[in-house]
């Protein structure tokens, strides 16, 4: 009988069992690095779990801090107003006047300043918010269509305080400019209605929106403040 390739034999019983006994070890040998082999593929593969299970991790929290910084770092929305919201309130400091709407292309001579109504442009300004001075023939025809006009004396309101004028302005039939040479900060003008304040935080601007925004007694009202004109510095 031929012996196996990895057992080798002697005539020597002692010398042969000393043989079979380091076959054995090297067969133990092989069994243990095998081990230590598989071993070392499962400390990979687990690795390799952990390593994908924290970048996923990280991937996560990245994906809830730019969600939650969206939130938390999100533009503050515009304030709403009801259409035709007004009730009569006197709101304190506000001037009524009483002005002519009919349409002129010819520059117009005001009344009040800055304007509350008279007559204006055929073409209303689109309204928003304006970083250069409008002209007024346009603006009031957008009163007309009941659109609030803010306006500020660039000499004496600061970006702060334009800061606080933007943060009551709707999103839509609202006007804010600069109007050089005022007699007052901040003038805020409806048809036929007008508020003067040297705060622009004063929460009469609130008020005054709340009453006459949008208003049912402007002679257009629910006409459109878009599609016309866009005056300079639209921001």
């Amino acid at each position: 009988m031929t012996p196996s390739p990895d057992k080798r034999s002697s005539g020597n019983p002692a010398t042969q069992a000393q043989l079979d006994l380091t076959v054995k070890q090297q067969r133990e040998q092989k069994r243990q690095e095998k081990l230590a082999e598989y071993q070392k593929q499962v400390a990979r593969r687990k690795r390799g779990k952990l390593v994908w299970w924290v970048v996923g991790s990280v991937a996560s929290l990245a994906v809830i801090g730019l969600v939650v910084a969206s939130f938390v770092f999100a533009p503050a929305p515009a304030p709403s107003y009801e259409a035709g919201n007004s009730t009569g309130q006197e709101i304190d400091g506000v001037q009524t006047f009483e002005n002519r709407s009919d349409h002129t292309q010819d520059p117009v001579t005001y009344e009040q300043n800055p304007p509350a109504g008279g007559p204006h442009n055929p073409y209303w300004l689109n309204c928003g918010i304006y970083t250069e001075p409008q002209q007024n023939e346009h603006a009031v025809h957008s009163m007309e269509h009941g659109a609030i006009w803010v306006t500020y004396d660039p000499a004496r309101v600061d970006e702060a305080g334009i800061d606080a004028l933007k943060a009551v302005m709707p999103s839509s039939y609202a006007i804010l400019s600069p109007y050089p040479d005022m007699d007052t900060p901040v003038a805020v003008s409806g048809w036929n209605h007008q508020l003067k304040v040297d705060d622009p935080a004063d929460p009469r601007i609130k008020e005054f929106f709340t009453e006459y925004w949008r208003s049912q007694n402007v002679p257009e009202p629910n006409a459109t403040c878009s599609g016309a004109i866009d005056g300079p510095g639209k921001a």
